[in-house]
């Protein structure tokens, strides 16, 4: 078993096994969320048979109350006392096996004699119930970013290792991942920047949950980063939760689904390229075009900009420490939150204009909704998303600077 070690951070940066180590521990938390995104939606209208309304409350509901356990986890996360094998790590290895229950319990279908509000119930508690253990897990495993060690560029390689595995592994291996993170990735106490800082005193605080949210949201470049991330992942999740029913009811190729994900799984091998090619032009620009800008935004960009405006925290307030959970549960608060009202927006839309579970045919404003949500809307919405990015206050010679100030006195 890995013991927690204190180290001084060196120039060697992250060794190659520690990022693939922790590329595989975010496999699980991706996979499972989208195959909740594409699959519950349906699951529940086409399978379980449930009114439209009632799916759209499981959704939204569902999705607020996860949204609003990250901060909670976070903070809790950020509480947490160091032990043998870290401070984040056993969060990942107590919630694993629970997450794996929950997932299962999420698929499970009541039979009998059980009405209509009672199934309503049963999923929505499973719902609930995954969405929290899934925040136990997915929340400081975000935060082992900030404690890998290496500079910013070697945070942003091992970022890259994380999205591409995100894209190549199978969900089933979620509790070998959790075992695979607990086994090969280390925590270095005080390798983040924010809690390694010469500019910190050795009086360093943890403010309240409430002051240190108000904080986080009045940090100018995490506004920025926040509302750009909320805006393209509210597209993306608008698409890829609208992609099964589109198919079926507006092209007609309900029977060919699971051809176009095949084909849709082809941009994994240019975004391991481009992972594994950073500094060839030629090559960037040719995987950049088959990737699409917009999923290099969404899926990494946002990533790797995050650690950059936790620096400029640090560097803004010297006297505050341990808010790294914090700053990542929040970003992933407000993702969950695009994701649950995209989901519950358009399932109730689809109620509105007359979607029927189980009715093979639809009528033409059915048809048109579903074109709408599953195009237009995703790319206005992405659009503005673009815009708040580009509103980022930091650049690279800024987070060159941060990186410089941020460096401990050896």
């Amino acid at each position: 078993m890995w013991t927690e070690t204190h180290v001084v951070k060196g120039p060697g940066g992250i060794s190659l096994a520690r990022k693939i180590c922790y590329a595989v521990g975010g496999v699980p938390y991706q996979m499972t969320a989208l195959s909740v995104g594409i699959s519950l939606q349906i699951f529940l209208l086409d399978i379980v048979q449930m009114e439209a309304f009632y799916v759209s409350m499981i959704l939204f509901l569902s999705q607020a109350w996860d949204a609003v356990t990250d901060p909670l986890v976070g903070y809790l996360v950020s509480r947490s006392k160091w032990t043998r094998i870290g401070r984040l790590t056993p969060w990942l290895v107590l919630s694993t096996p629970f997450g794996v229950l929950s997932y299962l319990l999420l698929w499970f279908e009541p039979h009998g004699s059980m009405s209509q509000p009672l199934r309503v119930l049963w999923f929505l508690a499973a719902s609930c119930l995954f969405e929290t253990l899934m925040s136990c897990y997915n929340i400081p495993y975000l935060s082992l970013n900030m404690f890998l060690g290496g500079d910013q560029r070697d945070r942003d390689s091992a970022t890259a290792y994380r999205m591409s595995a995100e894209l190549v592994v199978d969900a089933a291996g979620l509790c070998h991942s959790g075992l695979v993170v607990f086994l090969g990735v280390k925590e270095q106490q005080g390798e983040s920047e924010m809690a390694d800082s010469p500019l910190c005193s050795d009086d360093k605080v943890q403010p309240p949950y409430l002051t240190s949210l108000k904080m986080l949201i009045c940090h100018i470049p995490y506004q920025r980063l926040v509302l750009g991330f909320i805006f393209a992942g509210f597209a993306f999740q608008m698409s890829w939760s609208n992609l099964a029913l589109y198919c079926s009811h507006a092209a007609g190729l309900g029977d060919q689904l699971q051809y176009l994900l095949l084909v849709l799984l082809l941009y994994i091998p240019a975004v391991i390229i481009v992972a594994c090619v950073p500094s060839n032009l030629p090559v960037l620009l040719l995987m950049g075009i088959l990737m699409g800008f917009s999923m290099a935004t969404v899926f990494l960009l946002p990533w790797s900009m995050l650690p950059d405006a936790v620096d400029d925290f640090a560097m803004r307030h010297p006297s505050c420490k341990d808010l790294e959970p914090l700053f990542f549960s929040c970003y992933v608060f407000c993702r969950k939150l695009a994701a649950g009202l995209s989901v519950g927006i358009s399932t109730m839309i689809l109620h509105f204009v007359g979607y029927r579970a189980g009715v093979c045919s639809h009528g033409d404003g059915v048809v048109t909704t579903l074109s709408v949500l599953f195009s237009l809307a995703p790319i206005a919405l992405l659009l503005i998303g673009m815009a708040f990015f580009c509103c980022y206050p930091i650049d690279e010679r800024q987070s060159l600077q941060l990186q410089e100030q941020l460096t401990p006195v050896k």
